[in-house]
C-alpha cells in the first residue's frame, strides 16, 4: 500500500512537472496521437486494396492493432524509464537509487512516466472503437473479459522485454538497439495478426517471446476463427516471461559496478 501511495505521488510529481510546459505537453500528445494515426491511414488503405489478410477482414486487423498499440503505448508509459537505463547508469543515478531504502527496481520505474504517449493511447481507443463497430462479432461478457486480458497480458510481454533490456545494460553499459526490434517493431509487425508471417516467426512469438500468447490466438477465438475457448486463457500466461527478467535483473545488480559518474 505504501509503494502505491508513493508511486502516485511520483505520477502528480511528473505531471506536475509537465504542466509547467502545458503548449509543449499538448503539442507532443497531439505529436504521438497524429504519428499513430499515420499508421492507422496505412492500413486502411491497404486494406481498401485487397479487402482481408490471410483471412482477416479490416475489422479484425483493426481489432488486432488496436490492442497491441494499446498494451504497447501503457507498457512504454509506465516502464519508460527502462527504456533509457543505460542513461541512469552512465549518469550515476542509478548508484544514488541503491542508497534509497526502496526496491531499486520501483524507483528506476518511478524515475520516469512518460505522459505524453496518451496521445497513442487514445488513437488506439478510437482504433478499438471502430473496429468493434464495424465487426459483426457477437460480444459477450466473456468476449469483452478477452479483449482486457489481451491488454493486460501485452502489457506484461512489453514489460518483461523492457526489464530484460534494461538488465543488459548492466553488462553493457549501453543500450543494445537491436532490443528495438522486440519493442518498437513488435508494434509495428503487431498491426496484423502474427500468424500471417509463417510458420517459423509464429513459433518464436509463441515459445521465446510469447506475442502470440496475448495476440495472436486469443484472437482466433475472439473472431470465431476458432473454437478453442483455452486459448482465452493464454494471456493468463503472459506474466510467466517476467520471471526470468526478474531473475536476470537480481543477476545484474549482482554484477553492477559503478561508472563511477
Amino acid at each position: 500500500m505504501n509503494s502505491i501511495r508513493l508511486y502516485i505521488n511520483f505520477f502528480l510529481m511528473h505531471l506536475k512537472s509537465m504542466m509547467q510546459h502545458k503548449v509543449s505537453f499538448f503539442m507532443t500528445l497531439m505529436g504521438q496521437f497524429l504519428i499513430s494515426f499515420n499508421i492507422f491511414l496505412g492500413v486502411y488503405f491497404m486494406m481498401t486494396r485487397f479487402h482481408q489478410v490471410k483471412g482477416f477482414s479490416y475489422s479484425e486487423v483493426l481489432l488486432c492493432f488496436s490492442i497491441t498499440l494499446m498494451a504497447f503505448t501503457l507498457a512504454e508509459t509506465i516502464f519508460r524509464s527502462l527504456d533509457t537505463f543505460e542513461t541512469i547508469i552512465g549518469n550515476g543515478e542509478f548508484d544514488r537509487i541503491l542508497l534509497r531504502p526502496k526496491n531499486s527496481l520501483f524507483l528506476v520505474l518511478c524515475s520516469k512516466i512518460e505522459l505524453t504517449r496518451f496521445g497513442r493511447l487514445l488513437q488506439a481507443v478510437v482504433m478499438l472503437a471502430y473496429g468493434i463497430s464495424l465487426s459483426s462479432i457477437v460480444w459477450t461478457p466473456l468476449r469483452c473479459l478477452l479483449v482486457v486480458l489481451m491488454i493486460l497480458g501485452g502489457i506484461f510481454v512489453f514489460a518483461a522485454i523492457y526489464l530484460i533490456f534494461a538488465c543488459l545494460c548492466f553488462f553493457t553499459l549501453e543500450g543494445l538497439e537491436f532490443m528495438n526490434v522486440f519493442t518498437d517493431g513488435a508494434r509495428e509487425y503487431g498491426k496484423y495478426p502474427i500468424g500471417i508471417y509463417g510458420k517459423n516467426v509464429l513459433f518464436i512469438c509463441t515459445y521465446l517471446v510469447p506475442f502470440a500468447l496475448f495476440q495472436y490466438y486469443p484472437l482466433l477465438y475472439l473472431t470465431g476463427k476458432s473454437d478453442n475457448s483455452w486459448y482465452i486463457l493464454l494471456p493468463l500466461c503472459c506474466p510467466l516471461f517476467l520471471i526470468p527478467a526478474f531473475l536476470l535483473w537480481n543477476s545484474g545488480l549482482r554484477h553492477y559496478q559503478s561508472t563511477g559518474s
